[in-house]
């Protein structure tokens, strides 16, 4: 989650299971083209590609507020609350750490990052809480529709793209002018999705 201040948190929850329902920022970063990626590496070398996309993503997140909910794959999921983030701005939050999250991915510098990035944002209410059986597997998860979408948009993004939903562009009260705006159809959804692209300076 966030070590530094969630230690209390996860031991109440593998005692006492449960959850609520929660407004919410969430964010999900991933590889783009890992499998390729992985092709031209040695299984080693790729193994210290995505722990180094782990520990630079974690600790941006931990240093935004926000809280890590899983590390799977090629791909780190957190969301943000308001009681942990600056001027209680969950939304506002996570923008600034995808947007750090590129940047120390090396998107913002001359020639190819060194991990290729994609983000998706989306703001709503989730269920977050403790699921599986007590004492044995207990696990803070983060569930829901808005989770779908998240995970959605940042199908999206390109490398160097952070997928923003209109929903979390307004909380976080964002200055759109360089942004490009999409309607998006999205997998699995009837309705389409408002966003904005956000896409690094050297991209």
């Amino acid at each position: 989650m966030n070590p530094h201040m969630c230690n209390i948190c996860e031991r109440f929850a593998n005692a006492h299971p449960g959850g609520a329902e929660l407004e919410v920022s969430l964010l999900f970063a991933d590889i783009r083209g890992s499998t390729s990626l992985a092709e031209g590496m040695n299984a080693y070398e790729f193994g210290q590609l995505i722990n180094r996309f782990y520990q630079v993503t974690t600790n941006i997140i931990y240093e935004h507020g926000g809280m890590v909910e899983k590390l799977v794959g090629d791909e780190i999921t957190a969301f943000f609350v308001p009681a942990f983030t600056d001027n209680n701005n969950h939304a506002r939050a996570a923008v600034m750490a995808g947007k750090a999250i590129l940047a120390a991915t090396g998107h913002d510098r001359e020639g190819k990052p060194w991990a290729p990035v994609g983000v998706g944002i989306h703001t709503g209410e989730a269920y977050v809480g403790a699921v599986g059986e007590q004492g044995k597997n207990i696990d803070i998860a983060v569930l829901g529709d808005n989770v779908n979408i998240a995970a959605r948009l940042t199908g999206q993004a390109k490398t160097g793209e952070i997928v923003i939903s209109d929903d979390t562009c307004r909380l976080a009260e964002m200055d759109k002018s360089d942004l490009e705006f999409q309607e998006l159809a999205l997998k699995g959804k009837e309705a389409t999705v408002d966003a904005w692209i956000y896409t690094s300076g050297a991209a």
